[in-house]
């Protein structure tokens, strides 16, 4: 567990700076979309969300932990497109890396989040996805697959990111 928690806290490190030098407001768009890997974990009310449930809807997934400067900087803009997209059929889930439900309730004090923050303590759904530190987060279409990326952080209440995922949806 300890492993992973440095490594990632390497990779937030370098982050940061590349954050600095080189703010975008863009996703990769994965050439070749592969099924994401279904989990089950619980949120801070103890009660499962399992990914494959929400089949069917867009779904961001952003992987996170307390102490990533990045993860704190853009928390803020989470809630504010939480606030735009919650009532369109996308799915916003926070997967915390490595951190108790104390640690992190501590921080929802500072950083207020009313979209699904889930527990991954063991670390072991964090290693299952191709995170390359963090934050990152993944785009998943309405019929399962990783289709875009983030590595580090982003300003998630963009018009332009969030059309992108809004073009996911199914029409109907």
């Amino acid at each position: 567990m300890l492993k992973v928690i440095f490594k990632f806290a390497i990779a937030a490190t370098l982050m940061i700076y590349t954050n600095i030098l080189f703010a975008e407001q863009s996703l990769t768009r994965l050439s070749d979309p592969k099924p994401a890997p279904d989990f089950t974990l619980l949120d801070m009310d103890g009660e499962k969300h399992q990914l494959s449930d929400y089949k069917g809807s867009p779904v961001i997934i952003n992987f996170w932990a307390t102490w990533c400067p990045p993860c704190r900087a853009e928390m803020p803009s989470m809630e504010r497109a939480w606030n735009k997209i919650k009532d369109q059929g996308i799915a916003m889930l926070a997967i915390n890396v490595g951190e108790d439900e104390d640690t992190i309730f501590r921080f929802l004090g500072d950083y207020p989040a009313n979209f699904t923050i889930l527990l991954d303590q063991s670390g072991i759904i964090s290693e299952q996805w191709p995170l390359k530190g963090l934050p990152t987060t993944f785009i998943v279409s309405h019929d399962g697959k990783i289709v875009y990326q983030a590595i580090g952080g982003r300003e998630w209440d963009d018009k332009k990111l969030l059309d992108l995922i809004r073009q996911l949806q199914v029409k109907k």
